[in-house]
């Protein structure tokens, strides 16, 4: 009997929710490169791959903290630590004075669930099903609140475009705006944060139903963890995570012009699936188990987090870090990549039911956009 327990851990490691900690030995390796100032585009490598184990179990602790707290803390707790490790990694890079490579982020996340996320869900759980049903008024609620917090985000690149001297260049750092771009950006911000809070009260209270479909339980193997290590596990995640950012955001710009990649494309594509990775590839999990309405939850749940928490969050919080505040002014690129994406998700949404060739599509688009965004 003392022979089962190397079995069974070997047996997560290579599963699908175990593989990320696969990774762990890159956090100290990636410690190590940067205290002995190592090539920058080894030192990016080493924290871009270090960051997916430490956002792995900053997620499942706040799983099972949820599962211990009821549906309403227990929700609470999901969607604030959701994007917890992009939220760190921004502010970190908030820090460093890349506002473009912060808002570059953002957008990539917003377009990785939409698109990457959902159409890698729908095609690996619809490769051997005909079609997947799903929620609909869950999934278009939470499309609908992301459609509009998108017209929210964008309208001050809009007044910039019409009042002002233009968009930013995806090429550049960090633009200082005039004060009433900047006004304008906190209002936004505020206005946000108080749908945001709407949207919880929402999901979690008056129409809870919606968002708990009565066939998806936890899937997690194993003993459930205690309050205790689950609280342990979730502070040792997050300064795990704190020391990858830092050093990920530090050798951003260095490792870009090594590699002969833009610092946009880096923060639009690669930072953003880094920083979500773990939590994408849970969603293709459950997707593949045949529970669709989970995965679209997360994608779309996540992308709306993004938009109306993390967003105003780092607006507001570029007030008091980094050589200037930051305005919520994205680029052309950006703009229409997003508005397109969320166009999507509403479509999508509101029928129900998926295919395989659905997601194939979807990730088609995501194709299409990360090659657009490579030739800046």
């Amino acid at each position: 009997m003392s022979a089962d327990p190397a079995p069974r851990s070997t047996t997560f490691l290579f599963s699908g929710e175990g593989w990320p900690y696969l990774l762990v030995p890159l956090i100290p390796v990636a410690v190590v490169l940067e205290f002995t100032h190592a090539g920058a585009t080894w030192v990016f490598l080493a924290s871009a791959l270090g960051v997916i184990p430490t956002a792995a179990l900053m997620g499942r602790a706040t799983e099972e903290l949820a599962a211990r707290s009821g549906p309403g803390i227990g929700g609470f707790l999901n969607v604030t630590f959701g994007n917890a490790p992009e939220l760190i990694i921004a502010l970190f890079a908030l820090g460093a004075g890349l506002h473009e490579v912060v808002k570059a982020s953002l957008v990539g996340s917003i377009l990785g669930n939409i698109l990457l996320v959902m159409g890698a869900s729908m095609l690996a759980g619809g490769a051997r099903r005909d079609r997947q049903n799903f929620e609909p008024r869950a999934a278009s609620a939470q499309a609908l609140l992301l459609l509009l917090a998108t017209v929210a985000l964008i309208m001050p690149a809009i007044f910039e475009l019409v009042q002002g001297p233009g968009l930013p260049s995806p090429r550049d750092q960090a633009v200082a705006y005039p004060a009433d771009v900047l006004s304008l950006s906190v209002g936004v911000a505020i206005i946000l944060l108080l749908s945001y809070a709407a949207g919880l009260l929402f999901s979690l209270k008056t129409h809870a139903h919606l968002f708990n479909p009565a066939h998806d339980e936890d899937d997690h193997g194993g003993e459930p963890w205690t309050v205790k290590r689950s609280v342990t596990m979730l502070a040792i995640a997050g300064v795990a995570v704190g020391i990858m950012s830092e050093i990920l955001v530090g050798s951003i710009t260095e490792a870009s012009e090594s590699i002969g990649l833009s610092p946009f494309f880096v923060g639009v594509i690669v930072v953003a699936i880094v920083g979500n990775a773990a939590e994408h590839w849970v969603s293709v999990y459950f997707a593949v188990r045949n529970k669709i309405d989970l995965s679209i939850n997360i994608a779309v749940g996540s992308a709306a987090q993004i938009a109306l928490f993390v967003a105003p969050v780092l607006v507001l919080s570029s007030f008091l870090i980094g050589p200037f505040p930051m305005a919520l002014v994205f680029n052309g690129l950006e703009i229409g990549a997003i508005f397109l994406a969320v166009l999507i998700a509403q479509e999508i949404t509101q029928r129900g039911d998926t295919t395989w060739f659905e997601g194939l599509q979807l990730l088609a688009v995501y194709a299409v956009l990360a090659l657009t965004f490579f030739f800046v």
